[in-house]
């Protein structure tokens, strides 16, 4: 336990609490790209106890909300092809696309699946032979190693009905969009302390070199966030723009060279619709040729129909900064972790979930 309660102390968390109100004299605003510092900050209340001087937003950083509801549509379409069996993560069932979820879809008798790594899925195409399974791609770095190393066993036992729909995403591309696009301007990020020990600290540097911006990869515990604030405020208030690593137990500057081989070995880098941010070049991954085979796009004719997005929502939004969930009127109402109408309810790591559990008068 000596990681997680070493980096709860509440002793240690007003000495740094103390040191960022000395230190912040210039107004800034800080974007947590991650969905899981999100939950951390809003679970434990970081953002009352910062300065008046920092304003904190919420970023793109979870893969579930940032699937776009066409990609969600392609994977219910498949759902619904005789003998096809869907593979995912929990988080992925109450997803609505565009007229359905993949938890409707499994209630009307698709053969969808819960699983817990791609090995599961493997294995459930080996009890089933005369089915084609498919796994459902989805999320960033992170887990596309994983992914990989899944299709590389699959050639190596001959499975031949093991697919994977890649739906995963690049982070520093998106941030790169949303830099770009000068909707929210930004003086600080956070960058996601998980996508970071694999692809490592060096991808951030355009950060700081290409907009004078400094940023910190941050671990997930509040005195991780915490200190990787008093880091960006102290680059701030010396005038720095730099790369930084709040995370040293868990980020390498380099990453982690196997994944990122093996990541290279199977994907390429492709373009990828994002929700609310729309087509980014060079954001997502397609299997490169010798491993198409594999590929669920290409295996199957999906017929996914027409794109809808929900009434009202406005996820898009909020992925992007440039509101949050108290703008949405149906945050807390007609869209709750029970009854979501868009991924932003859905997910653990969603903005919407965490301000509707967390928030000070809102939800639980």
């Amino acid at each position: 336990m000596k990681f997680i309660t070493e980096f709860r102390r509440s002793e240690l968390a007003e000495g740094l609490i103390a040191q960022i109100h000395r230190r912040s004299q210039t107004p800034v605003r800080f974007m947590e790209f991650c969905g899981g510092h999100t939950v951390t900050i809003f679970k434990y209340g970081i953002r009352q106890v910062l300065p008046e001087t920092i304003e904190m937003v919420s970023g793109p950083g979870c893969p579930v909300c940032v699937t776009a509801n066409a990609d969600l549509d392609k994977a219910i379409a498949l759902s619904k092809i005789p003998d096809v069996i869907i593979t995912t993560f929990g988080d992925m069932l109450k997803v609505p696309g565009s007229r359905s979820s993949l938890q409707k879809v499994k209630a009307d008798g698709a053969d969808v699946h819960t699983v817990y790594s791609t090995m599961d899925a493997l294995k459930i195409a080996g009890m089933n032979p005369t089915k084609s399974v498919v796994f459902l791609g989805i999320g960033f770095e992170t887990t596309a190693p994983t992914i990989a190393a899944s299709i590389l066993q699959a050639r190596e036992k001959r499975v031949k009905n093991y697919y994977v729909l890649s739906l995963h995403k690049l982070c520093p591309p998106v941030i790169r969009a949303i830099l770009d696009s000068g909707e929210v301007k930004l003086q600080g990020l956070i960058c996601p302390g998980h996508v970071s020990a694999i692809i490592g600290s060096h991808p951030w540097e355009f950060i700081a070199q290409d907009y004078g911006i400094p940023c910190v990869v941050s671990g997930f515990e509040p005195l991780d966030i915490l200190r990787c604030v008093d880091m960006l405020v102290a680059q701030i208030e010396n005038g720095e723009s730099k790369v930084e690593i709040a995370y040293r137990r868990g980020v390498r500057p380099e990453g982690n060279q196997q994944a990122l081989k093996l990541m290279e070995q199977i994907f390429e880098p492709c373009p990828a619709q994002w929700r609310g941010i729309g087509e980014v070049p060079s954001s997502g991954l397609k299997l490169r040729k010798e491993y198409q085979h594999f590929d669920a796009e290409l295996a199957f004719d999906i017929d996914p129909g027409p794109t809808y997005e929900p009434e009202g929502c406005i996820c898009g939004d909020i992925l992007r900064g440039v509101k949050t969930p108290a703008d949405c009127r149906l945050f807390g109402k007609a869209c709750t972790p029970q009854y979501p109408v868009g991924p932003c309810m859905v997910s653990s790591e969603g903005s919407c979930s965490a301000y509707y559990l967390y928030g000070e008068g809102i939800g639980g």
